[in-house]
């Protein structure tokens, strides 16, 4: 007989489908209460799955095409289709194609981008969708929001602290968010490139609120982010880089892996290792 400590971990639910007579076996387990953020195997682009410690749920950015689905239904239990937050870091076609598809299956609450303007088709769609969504909040990303994920774990936007209605080049005003839960942290940058890099270091360089155990590589590893002045300052002991296998683009170049390697930072790539996943306890990341 199972203890009572060993009941709780597992709960076994079945379920009768009348019309065939086959009995469907579930096992749902109850909240983990750790902080989960998963780098989504998606190809040329970039899609961050963060699950909260109490079950909120936010995507940053969507990848380049449909795959996300692919991935999400792995990650997620099939019957859950809610998010609490969309992330558009910023509206280039590797970053929002893949929203598009997930409001048009999962119930949204909150967008938010950095009111950057674009006139691509890709973008007017993700923008329709936003629209169509029953009660979803639009919000625009701005230095010193912070997203609450529940159980204590949070994430600052760090930038763009400016007003991005005529920004030209899209990279430029990249949503930054800074994701904390305990003593452990994770820097997200979307496709910032250095000089603005090095402007937040000018900001908090000095107050401790760059250092983190994972770095996701700005703009899949390209020579002009992730430069040493950044590296620096946030100190990660793990760069994820998010690429597609033999992209055309040359991502991750080979100057931005040497500063990396120079830092002392492990590197993973979903190129090599498909979908990452990191679990933090709030004392440690762990990467699964």
């Amino acid at each position: 007989m199972l203890s009572s400590r060993r009941f709780i971990l597992g709960v076994l639910l079945a379920a009768l489908l009348i019309g065939n007579g086959v009995v469907v076996f579930y096992i749902v387990r109850p909240a983990h209460h750790d902080l989960k953020v998963s780098f989504l195997n998606i190809g040329q682009g970039d899609s961050i799955l963060i699950q909260g410690p109490t079950g909120v749920k936010v995507l940053v950015d969507g990848g380049p095409d449909r795959s996300v689905l692919r991935e999400l239904s792995k990650e997620l239990m099939p019957w859950d289709r809610h998010f609490d937050l969309l992330v558009e870091t910023h509206p280039d076609k590797d970053h929002i194609t893949g929203l598009g598809y997930v409001l048009e299956q999962f119930n949204v609450d909150n967008f938010m981008d950095p009111g950057i303007p674009d006139t691509t088709s890709i973008s007017a769609h993700v923008m329709a969708d936003v629209t169509a969504e029953p009660g979803l909040h639009h919000l625009t990303a701005r230095r010193g929001m912070r997203l609450n994920l529940g159980g204590g774990a949070y994430a600052d936007v760090l930038f763009p602290d400016r007003d991005e209605s005529t920004q030209k080049v899209t990279n430029d005003g990249s949503t930054v968010l800074h994701i904390v839960y305990g003593s452990t942290s994770f820097m997200l940058t979307g496709d910032l490139p250095s000089p603005y890099e090095d402007y937040l270091v000018g900001i908090d360089g000095t107050d401790g609120e760059l250092p983190s155990n994972v770095l996701k590589a700005g703009h899949h590893g390209s020579k002009y982010s992730t430069d040493s002045i950044w590296l620096s300052a946030v100190h990660p002991q793990t760069v994820v880089i998010s690429a597609g296998k033999d992209n055309t683009y040359g991502h991750p170049n080979p100057e931005a892996i040497a500063r990396i390697k120079q830092e002392g930072a492990r590197i993973v790539s979903t190129i090599d290792s498909g979908t990452i996943d990191f679990v933090s306890d709030g004392k440690a990341v762990t990467e699964k």
